[in-house]
């Protein structure tokens, strides 16, 4: 007797402790979903705000939504069963309103069917049954005025609408008060706002879709004209160009066997052509090449979300010139893609200030400053890990930056936070200067020149400077395009254009 009162003893203990067990792990699978839930609400939300998702706008509104409240009609159908209404007539009515009613309802929802005679009548008749029910029976027929009065602010949407809003309602409160007396007056009330909120929802759906059909229309001409125009200038730019260019080759091939001098002059006229030609494509594609201060702030904005870092973006100021805005971004790329790549910052601020004179960006993290890759603006892209980049000013990005706003007027600073984190502050004139003739400013700011000179016996000589991506032009005068050269020299050819990847 003793062992088997042990024996069930331990064999409730462990029952006892397999709930326990299957309790812990339900609550632990149960915590886990409800972690694994808000994270992806979390980033739900991020992408949402980020743009790649875009803006779902449902099904558009029908008539259905105006169905349940026929609801409101079922005392009325009990009284016609309950026998307190008269069995033939009740049904008709409610036959009639209830086919007048979902007839008025669907059209009311298509601009040119709302607007067209036959609604207009069937909402006519739909009150003239609504006021008759109501007068003959009172009572739970009374609800129908509210429901008439939501199918005339669902038809009647305009200036209009205020006044035949206000008639409708005096209507029911006289309809409703015969029956009720003073009582009628909270059907007045109810008429009147069935029919004004109505009409309001309605109108504000009915904008906000034309809205947002409106700005997708919007956008999808401004790239269609945008492309006709960049297609149209590489058409004016490549067209009479390359008709020379093709020209001139067929009569170097041509006077090559016999004449090499005329050879040579054409094959000069051809690298004169393509270097003027590759000239105004980097003009023409500049604005292509070149991501404005908006496009890198709103591409930073996604990457930071993605990389679960929360971003912050506060501009003040009077807006920089195209070219300062292009050294910005550059700062902004660069800042940001150091938070992304070596930085466990929870937070990042990007924030654009300035004076009539100048304009100040400063980038600030809150991760860690120390280490080997913590701090986000010291550390760059290739570091070894070991911290140095960390010190204020590290990193070869950042000095490249620092060279090429050096060379625009500018200043950059990079270093630890009063706070803790990184930051990183650029300062720029507000305009810059414009490029010296012989000089050209790259995509970065960077200036390159390049001279070339021939001699008379053809051995030609080229020098070239310059920082970043920079467009070279030739000073005129500085070769001699119609020197003779033997047949076994070839040309000196300067440090052209380049058109980057």
């Amino acid at each position: 007797m003793t062992r088997s009162f042990e024996d069930r003893r331990r064999a409730a203990n462990c029952r006892r402790d397999a709930w326990r067990s299957a309790f812990r792990r339900a609550r632990e699978h149960r915590r886990h979903w409800r972690a694994d839930k808000e994270r992806f609400k979390a980033e739900y939300r991020s992408a949402r705000r980020a743009g790649r998702i875009p803006e779902d706008p449902g099904p558009p509104a029908s008539g259905f939504a105006l169905l349940p409240w026929l609801l409101m009609g079922m005392g009325a159908f009990s009284n016609v069963f309950q026998g307190d209404a008269d069995p033939w007539i009740g049904s008709l009515g409610l036959l009639a309103f209830n086919s007048l009613y979902i007839y008025v309802a669907f059209r009311a929802f298509v601009k040119e069917a709302r607007e067209a005679t036959s609604t207009r009548v069937a909402l006519v008749l739909l009150g003239l049954v609504t006021c008759g029910l109501a007068l003959g029976y009172g009572g739970s027929w009374l609800l129908f005025l509210p429901l008439f009065g939501l199918a005339t602010g669902a038809v009647l949407r305009g200036p209009q609408l205020r006044s035949i809003g206000t008639a409708v309602a005096v209507l029911a409160g006289a309809v409703a008060c015969v029956r009720d007396g003073w009582d009628g007056l909270t059907i007045a009330y109810a008429t009147w706002i069935s029919t004004m909120v109505t009409a309001a929802i309605l109108s504000l759906s009915e904008a906000v879709r034309e809205l947002r059909a409106a700005r997708e229309e919007l956008a999808r001409r401004a790239v269609e004209e945008e492309r006709l125009r960049f297609s149209r200038d590489l058409h004016d730019l490549l067209g009479h160009t390359l008709s020379v260019i093709v020209v001139k080759s067929e009569a170097a091939r041509r006077l090559a066997p016999r004449d090499m001098d005329a050879a040579l002059s054409q094959v000069t006229d051809i690298e004169a052509v393509g270097r003027q030609a590759l000239t105004e494509i980097r003009e023409a594609v500049t604005g292509y090449r070149e991501g404005s201060l908006a496009g890198e702030l709103d591409r930073a904005r996604s990457a930071l979300t993605a990389a679960g870092v929360e971003p912050s973006v506060s501009r003040s100021g009077p807006p920089p010139d195209p070219r300062t805005a292009a050294l910005l971004g550059w700062v902004v790329r660069e800042a940001v893609t150091n938070v992304v790549r070596h930085s466990d910052a929870s937070h990042c601020g990007i924030t654009i200030s300035g004076t009539p004179e100048r304009v100040r960006l400063t980038v600030t993290d809150d991760g860690s400053s120390s280490g080997g890759g913590g701090g986000s603006g010291a550390c760059d892209h290739g570091d070894p890990g070991d911290g140095s980049c960390c010190a204020p000013g590290g990193g070869t990005g950042l000095t490249g930056l620092r060279e090429r706003l050096a060379a625009a007027g500018g200043t950059l600073t990079a270093g630890p936070g009063p706070r803790g984190g990184f930051t990183v502050t650029a300062e720029l004139p507000v305009e810059l200067p414009m490029p010296q003739p012989g000089t050209a400013t790259g995509t970065v700011g960077a200036t390159a020149t390049a001279t070339s000179t021939a001699t008379p016996t053809g051995t030609g000589t080229g020098t070239g400077t310059g920082t970043g991506t920079g467009k070279a032009t030739e000073p005129e005068g500085t070769r001699s395009a119609a020197a003779p050269q033997p047949a076994d020299t070839v040309p000196s050819v300067a440090a052209g254009p380049n058109l980057g990847p």
